[in-house]
Parts: C-alpha cells; sequence; structure tokens
C-alpha cells in the first residue's frame, strides 16, 4: 500500500508549499539553478513520507540475517530502479538466519499483569510458554561463593541487571528536585551503578559469560533491563545465550520484579517467545550508480546503513540516513542529468556489528575506492546537519568550504566546522573509508534525543521523524554532491600530522579492518 499525500492536497496547499521553497533561502538570496531546482523539488515533491511508511512501517526492523533485512536490501535497490537508477546487490558476507516472533510476558503470582518486555535479537524461542520463578542475584564476596550459588539457578529465571531504585530521567529529577535533594539522588545513584560494576568483578564473569553460565546451570530464561535513564527508553541488543530465551524487561515491571524476589515474594512469570532460526543468509549492500558523463571513473558516494537493531523500526538509526541519501539521488537524477562524476549510493549492511557492509565495499571495490572524491554519511538521526568535520584532510577546508558555500543560507548556517579535524575512527560508516585514505566526511545531526532515547532502543519508531528536519538534509546532501560532482579539481588526500597522545607519542591514523563476513566470527 502507498500512501501518495500529495494527491490528497488542495491545489492552494501545494502552490503555498512551492512558494515555501521559493522564500526559505532568503528573499534576496540567489542560488545556483540547480540547487534551486533541488529546494523546489523537496518543498513541493517530497518523496520521504512515502518511502518511510514503506520502509519503517511495511517492512520495519532490519536486523542483519532477517528477511527483512533482505526485504529492505530488494525495497531500495527496487525503489533506484524505479527512478531509472542503476541498482544491485552486492553480497559481501554471510550471518545467522533469524527471524523475531511475538514476545509476550506476564507476572502469574503473586498476582496477574502483562509485563512489557522484548525478545534480544537472536534469542532462542521458548519453543513452548514456559513459567518460572523469578530470582535475583546473590549478595556474596567472591567468585567461589557465587560459583556454589549457580546450582540454585536451575529451572528459574534469573534477572541479572542492576536494579534501577528510580525509573525517572536525571533531567526530571533535576527539574523538580531542591538543589539538594538532586545532589543527594545523583551521588547515591553513581554509586550503586559503582556497587554493582564492583559485584560484577567480584563474581568473575561478565556480560558474555554471565548468561553462559547461567544457562550451563539450568536457568530456565534470563532477563535483563538496558535501561537508558529516559522513561520508557530501553536498548536492544543481541542474547548471550544459545538454548534459553533472553528477555529485556522495561525498568519499571522489572524493578517490581526484583523488589518481590528480594523480599521473599517468589514472582512467578510466564514467558512465550516465538522467533525463529533460519537457515544461514547473505549479507548485501544495496548499490545505485548514475554514471558520470565526463568522469566515470570517479565517484561521489552519498552513505548511509540500511540494517537495524529491531526493538523498534530503526527509524532514526538509521532509517533517516537511508531516507536522505534514497531522496537525494531521486532528486539528483531528476535535475542534474549531466553528472560530470559517478554518483554512487551505498546503503550499507550490519554497520551495527562492526561496520561490516562499508569496510566489504572498500575492500572488494579498489577500483571505485582509488577514484573517490568524496564521501557523505549521515548516521545519528532525525536533526539537521550542524556539525561536519573535515576528518584529518589536510585540504578539506578547501573543498568542504566551497561546496557547502553553494548550500541555501539557511541550512549552512547552522554548521559548524573544524579542519583538518581528527579522523574517524569507527562509529559510523564513514571510518571505513577515511581509514583507507579517503575524504569521507559525517554529516553530524543535531541530537533530538537521539543517545538518550532513540539510538538502539525501543523508541526508535517512525513518529520520532521530523520530516522538515530530514529535507534539510537532502537540500544539504544534493548540493554536496552536485558540487563534488562539478568541481575540476580532485580532491587532496593529504593527511594532518597526527597529534601527541597523554604519553607523549605520536597518536595513529586509523588502520583500514577487515570486515566480519561470517556471524561465527562476531563476538
Amino acid at each position: 500500500m502507498k500512501i501518495n499525500r500529495l494527491f490528497l492536497m488542495p491545489a492552494m496547499v501545494v502552490a503555498t508549499q512551492f512558494s515555501l521553497a521559493q522564500t526559505t533561502v532568503g528573499s534576496h538570496e540567489k542560488l545556483n539553478p540547480v540547487v534551486q531546482s533541488f529546494v523546489n523539488e523537496v518543498y513541493s515533491n517530497s518523496q520521504l513520507e512515502n518511502m518511510a511508511y514503506e520502509l519503517l512501517d511495511e517492512i520495519g526492523p532490519r536486523l542483519v540475517g532477517t528477511p527483512e533485512m533482505l526485504a529492505a536490501n530488494e525495497w531500495t535497490a527496487d525503489k533506484l530502479r524505479s527512478w531509472d537508477i542503476e541498482a544491485n546487490l552486492q553480497q559481501f558476507g554471510t550471518w545467522k538466519g533469524w527471524q523475531r516472533g511475538i514476545t509476550h510476558v506476564d507476572m502469574i503470582y503473586p498476582r496477574v499483569k502483562t509485563l512489557n518486555a522484548t525478545q534480544l535479537a537472536w534469542s532462542p524461542s521458548t519453543k513452548k510458554a514456559i513459567e518460572a520463578e523469578v530470582i535475583i542475584l546473590p549478595k556474596v564476596s567472591s567468585k567461589t561463593d557465587f560459583d556454589k550459588w549457580l546450582p540454585s539457578a536451575k529451572g528459574k529465571i534469573v534477572l541479572i541487571a542492576q536494579y534501577q531504585k528510580i525509573g525517572r530521567s536525571d533531567e526530571q529529577i533535576k527539574e523538580f528536585a531542591t538543589p539538594e535533594l538532586y545532589e543527594k539522588l545523583k551521588k547515591e545513584k553513581e554509586q550503586a551503578s559503582k556497587d554493582f560494576q564492583n559485584y560484577i568483578k567480584v563474581i568473575g564473569y561478565d556480560n558474555n559469560t554471565l548468561p553462559e553460565a547461567l544457562e550451563k546451570a539450568g536457568a530456565v530464561g534470563i532477563s535483563i533491563s538496558n535501561w537508558t535513564g529516559i522513561m520508557g527508553a530501553n536498548r536492544i541488543f543481541g542474547a548471550k545465550t544459545t538454548e534459553i530465551p533472553m528477555i529485556d524487561i522495561d525498568v519499571e515491571d522489572y524493578g517490581m520484579l526484583y523488589r518481590m524476589s528480594e523480599n521473599g515474594q517468589k514472582p512467578r512469570i510466564k514467558v512465550e517467545t516465538q522467533s525463529k532460526v533460519l537457515p544461514e543468509a547473505k549479507t548485501f549492500n544495496t548499490i545505485g550508480m548514475i554514471k558520470g558523463k565526463e568522469k566515470p571513473n570517479e565517484y561521489v558516494i552519498l552513505s548511509a546503513h540500511l540494517d537495524s537493531w529491531d526493538g523498534a523500526q530503526g527509524a532514526t538509526d538509521n532509517g533517516t540516513g537511508v531516507l536522505t541519501m534514497l531522496e537525494t539521488m531521486r532528486i539528483l537524477k531528476k535535475y542534474y542529468p549531466n553528472n560530470k562524476r559517478t554518483i554512487v549510493v551505498g546503503l550499507w549492511g550490519s554497520e551495527e556489528q562492526g561496520l561490516n557492509g562499508s569496510r566489504g565495499f572498500v575492500a572488494d571495490n579498489p577500483e571505485i575506492i582509488k577514484g573517490t572524491q568524496a564521501v557523505f554519511n549521515q548516521d545519528n538521526g532525525t536533526g539537521r546537519v550542524v556539525n561536519i568535520s573535515g576528518q584529518g584532510f589536510v585540504n578539506s577546508y578547501d573543498y568542504i568550504g566551497k561546496w557547502l558555500n553553494a548550500a541555501p543560507k539557511n541550512i549552512k548556517d547552522q554548521i559548524k566546522t573544524d579542519f583538518p579535524g581528527m579522523p574517524g575512527g569507527g562509529g559510523s560508516d564513514h571510518a571505513s573509508f577515511v581509514a583507507a585514505g579517503v575524504p569521507a566526511f559525517g554529516l553530524g545531526s543535531l541530537n533530538w534525543g537521539y543517545f538518550g532515547y532513540t539510538w538502539h532502543t525501543t523508541r526508535d519508531t517512525y513518529d520520532k521523524i521530523i520530516f522538515d528536519e530530514v529535507k534539510n538534509n537532502v537540500i544539504l546532501t544534493a548540493t554536496l554532491a552536485y558540487m563534488a560532482s562539478e568541481d575540476p579539481e580532485f580532491t587532496s588526500r593529504e593527511k594532518r600530522a597526527m597529534p601527541l597522545d597523554d604519553k607523549g607519542q605520536a597518536t595513529k591514523w586509523p588502520e583500514a579492518r577487515k570486515p566480519i563476513r561470517d556471524s561465527k566470527d562476531f563476538k
């Protein structure tokens, strides 16, 4: 089902939007005609909301190795082809196949309550619902004592995350508490965190080995609560078990179960998870290409990762980046028919497990890497771009400054730059190219609560997208790509002299790393 809201609007509304495109760039501002056409198209004929519906609502989250990830690869390739852009799927590896099913968790004793819970990625299913007592980790002072306790976990569901006494955000506490109370609660929270970390060290296990030890001891399930510190938002990563389910329970319900167990109530819950282990899945990048008319062997690359964690829809990590790059390709194809350099869009797979898709592309396409003029990557949420770093390239100011100057004033004036900056060593896909010596730039977005509220959380959903902000990013990205393509000079790859570290030794440029091409090598 495709929703085309444009055709539902009265003609006067469409005309008003087109007029807005003329005025938002400033009444006295004269833009390059091609850039002006980008602005007009984005404000009068945006496809962002239609594409967001299809990607995020219809396909949903895009965990590597799942059928949904493959569906997203195929959807993005089909979308590019519908605009007469060459597109294909490039395989870079394989991953363990898995598909999420329902997660249903109920407390059945001492009273009945449905709990807010989510199965972790790649968690084993329950096959049939399990009912068991919930217990907490014991108060012990050594690994020896803990190991003696381990048999007590047999037949139980074990809570292994830190208990949060207060489930309110720091911002809310600061707003309403007296300064004295705020400082008191802050210190108590910090101490509780230190105490829990010290406890984990004392018992001699970590996030990977503790679930393994409990599973081996006969536990029938494990629960965490990976709370972000913001009410209602928990992070969902991968399970560390092979036979029993591992779930995340929201901070409120997790705290209730913890207190009941601590007070001897022996709460019992019923857990049903219906995920499926599937055959090994091929992993792909979606690659789209508009051939250059004058310099086809030189490239401008638009970059975003297509995969996501699957606690929610992956809307801002990185649905918004994908939408930005797709919409940019659409309008470049439409309004820049004589592109000098080849324009490539790379929508990467398995970024979340270590930039694997982009690292695979760098390793597998040496001729493209040799001829790359610039890479523009966007990956941190729905906000307008406000930061661009030179990524350690000495002459980056000369070309980025020139290209950025062609953007509408209301967009470029929002952006702080840092030249030459420092090379990105990880975090997002531009780092894969930087490590290979390619000028690659992260288009850093305004936070909009990204790291606390939507990054890898159960709240990374369609409704968190601010489409007006994404439209700005499309105009910016299209302008940068156009200017980079038109530039008569090939960009300098000269690297800065790296500064000294705290020990007085020179830091090193990041090294190109091999992608993980098989899930068996993922730790």
